[in-house]
Parts: structure tokens; sequence; C-alpha cells
């Protein structure tokens, strides 16, 4: 009888803290022992020449998410969106359940599971969003979620179905507080976006490009110092996501180096794409295409994104997967969407690229190592989200979530090579050096060189500890 359902030889492990040469060790789904001459196993997997690293963890995706009444509906699903995660090398997702107006907190999560349940490919939770947040949601629906495991929410400062007011946003503020959730934070002026909007439609500007212009990074800027001034007035950790450039992330290391439990995200668009990329002669151009909020910026905020990273600003690395279609009545395309860039679908899909663009832009260039690769696309996120010790290293006890890539490979990013159910990557053409050879989960062998061999239903859901670090300060208010 062998010793180990499995063994990883000849690799190189790489985890946040650590580089080391050794054979990894897998029995019942788990990580039993790293080192040297380990035994012996049913199954052998020679990674000579190739880095063993905890399987990508993405902590800001949108699956199958509810959509306003007459819009269009997100191109994945959470199988296709799943599959396309474990092809880039991702083994764990935590999507978002959004509470529609009028409707109750815990049957919307349901809602969710049910959309989730047997679909996935990899494993999952649940971010929940509040858009309305009453006092049974924050007095009894919210607090008893959080104690069931969904220990993250998200609030929005923008957007017309779910945007919260600053009283509001205080009183959710506090209920998190009480509770020990970790507040997520999307921080854009509504009345500011609303402004300039408008101001450019009057004015004839109603191309993809002006998405851009209509969110400035000052309406950026500004909501992330309301959102941080009402948290420190609570006393109350956030996470600022999906910050694109130097403004809001000077706003968060203002008050980190303050004392404040702030805390940053950034994500693959912000290094990679730009505001003229959404440029095009008509609305049949691909302008389109790279619409997100927030938008993308320019190359000085690349940099400015690459001085957060490096100094500790940033926390976590997150795709943002908000994936719509191009082409068609539900893509950016749609009618609708032809008469003024406020209407094209707001995402971009992303999940299978951000480990790939990331490393390649981040390592493979010489801005960051493998250890802090690793943190930034997967320990820190299973750290900050209540998913360690389980998730996001190489050691034993974890879960056997395992990615072997090889850093020297050389790719071209194109559609072809995509998992995903959207008709389009925003990063077409881009070269990168870095590529995921074989993704694992619990284990099992799911993804082999782009070949899908994991099956829906092979992921499960994952009810989550409090964070570690959401919670207050306990200086007196």
């Amino acid at each position: 009888m062998a010793d180990f359902d499995l063994l990883i030889r000849g690799g190189t492990c790489v985890t946040a803290a650590d580089t080391f040469r050794a054979d990894v060790a897998i029995r019942g789904g788990r990580i039993v022992a790293t080192g040297e001459n380990l035994g012996s196993a049913d199954k052998v997997i020679d990674a000579s020449g190739m880095l063993v690293m905890p399987g990508g963890i993405d902590s800001h995706v949108h699956l199958a998410q509810h959509s306003a009444p007459g819009t269009p509906q997100m191109a994945d699903g959470f199988e296709s969106g799943t599959r396309s995660a474990i092809a880039g090398g991702t083994t764990t997702v935590l999507s978002f359940a959004v509470q529609p107006r009028g409707a109750g907190l815990r049957e919307s999560v349901m809602a969710y599971h049910g959309k989730a349940e047997g679909q996935s490919f990899c494993d999952y939770g649940f971010h929940l969003i509040i858009t309305d947040p009453s006092p049974n949601v924050l007095g009894q629906e919210l607090p008893s979620l959080v104690g069931d495991g969904y220990t993250s929410f998200k609030v929005f400062m923008t957007y017309d179905d779910m945007v919260l007011n600053d009283r509001q946003l205080l009183d959710v503020f506090d209920c998190a507080r009480g509770c020990g959730a970790l507040v997520m934070v999307h921080c854009e002026g509504y009345d500011a976006i609303r402004y300039m909007t408008e101001k450019l439609e009057r004015a004839g500007k109603t191309a993809p490009y002006y998405h851009g212009e209509s969110r400035p990074q000052v309406v950026e800027r500004e909501a992330a110092h309301r959102a941080i001034s009402h948290a420190e007035l609570v006393d109350v950790p956030i996470m600022i996501v999906h910050v694109s450039g130097r403004e809001a992330m000077e706003q968060i290391r203002w008050a980190q180096q303050k004392g404040l439990k702030v805390y940053g995200e950034t994500c693959t668009q912000y290094i990679a794409l730009t505001a003229e990329d959404m440029k095009g002669f008509n609305m049949d151009e691909t302008g389109g295409k790279y619409v997100c909020s927030p938008p993308p910026r320019d190359r000085a905020s690349w940099d400015a994104i690459w001085e957060g990273i490096r100094g500790g600003v940033f926390q976590t690395f997150s795709s943002d997967h908000c994936p719509f279609f191009w082409e068609g009545t539900e893509g950016k395309q749609n009618p609708k969407a032809k008469t003024s860039f406020r209407w094209v679908p707001n995402g971009i899909p992303g999940v299978e690229n951000r480990m790939q663009v990331f490393f390649s832009k981040g390592v493979s260039e010489g801005r960051i190592s493998l250890n802090e690769f690793v943190a930034l696309t997967s320990t820190n996120h299973a750290k900050m989200y209540g998913l360690y010790p389980r998730k996001g290293s190489i050691a034993p006890g974890f879960d056997a979530d395992i990615v072997l890539w090889d850093a020297n490979r050389e790719e071209t990013i194109s559609q072809s090579l995509m998992h995903h159910a959207a008709d389009y990557t925003p990063y077409e053409g881009l070269r990168v050096k870095g590529w995921p050879v074989m993704t694992l989960l619990g284990g099992k062998v799911v993804c082999d060189d782009g070949r899908i061999l994991g099956r829906p239903g092979d992921g499960h859901f994952l009810p989550r500890a409090l964070s570690p670090f959401a919670g207050p300060s306990a200086r007196q208010r």
C-alpha cells in the first residue's frame, strides 16, 4: 500500500514567506508533508523545472450576478466562470451575493447558492452586497449571516440600484463593527458621476472613451477619503477595492500611516489597460470592451499602482471579473449602449488572466519577488477573508490546492485560449512570460496545460471565519 495518494516531485515550492526545493505529499485532499525522500504514492507528478505554488485565490469576482430589469445579463455563471478560474491557476473564488432593493438578505444569499451548487469547478464563497440596510437587515439578518460564515460584505458609493448615502454607510459600518465583519467599499462619488455624465452627454461626448472622463480620479479620491473618514469615526476596518491610480492609493496610504485599519486592493486592468483602450471612432469600435469602473487610467497610474504594491498599500491583487458579452443584444454593443457610454455594460472578464499578467509584469519584469506574488494572489486573500490556514500556502494541513507554474513559458493571451463564456478578452494580444501548466484542487488535477479535467461540482462552498483584520482598534469613541 502506497504512503500517499499523490507526490509532486522535483519542483521549487514557493510560499509567501519562503522558496525551497521539496516534494509535496498529498493524502485525502490535504498536504501532509513536504521534504525529500517522502515515500511512495499511488500517483507521481514530475514538477522538475516548475514552481509549485498555492492555487490562486481571487477574492473579487462577479458570477451570475443579479442585474437590474432591462439590463444585459452577465456572460459567466458559476460553471463557465470557475472553469476559467482553474485554467488560470485560481482554485478559490469569492463571488458576490447581491441583495436586490426590497429583498431580504438571507433569501438573496440562498438564491445565489441555487446558482452555484453543483456548478463550480473550484471552491467558492460569497461576499454579501448590501443595498437595502433596513433595521431588520442590520439588526437581525446580517449578524446572523456573519455567524453562518458570510464574514465580509460590500457596499457601494455609486450606481442607481446600489448606492448608499452617508448615513446608511455609517449604519452599515457600525453593524460591521458589532458583528466582526470586514467591509469592502466601492469608492466613486455618485453625484459627481451623474454631474459629469450629464455634462458630457449635453456636449455630445457619448463614445465609450468618455466613460473614463465621467469618472476621473478625483471622483474616486473624494469617495475614498469620505469612506475612510466614516470608518475612522465608527472605528471599523475597511477594504477599499479596485483602486485605479495614485489619488485613491494615496488616500489609503495616508490612512495607514495614521494608524487606521484601512486596506487596499487593486486589479489586473490597472497595470495592463489605459483609457486609450476605450477610444474608438464611433460606437461600433472596440472601446466599449474596456468599460469598467473605476476605469483604466494612464501609464503614470500604472507606476503609482506598482508603487502601492511594493510599498504595502495593497494587500490583495484581484481580477474584478465582471464579464459581459461584446456582440449581440445582451452585450456591450446592445442598441441602448450605442446611444451613450452610460448604457455600456460596466465590467470586463479577467479571472483567467489575473495571475498570468501579474506574474509577467511583476515577477518576470523584476518589480516584485516570487514570494510577494504568492502573497498578493493567494495567501493574503486567505488571511484577509477568513480562509487561512486552510487555504493559501504549501504546508502540512493545507488543502492541496496547487498550481504548477512555468516561469519561463511565453504566451500571447488570446480569446482562442480562454475558457470563460464571454466572447472576448480585454487582454487580447498581450505577450506574457509565466504560465500555469497544471492546476490541482484538493489533490485532483483539474486542468492540465489548458485541458479541463475537472467537472462542475468539484468545487465546494466555503463558510469563512471572521477576518483577523476586521477587529476595531478599540480606541475610545
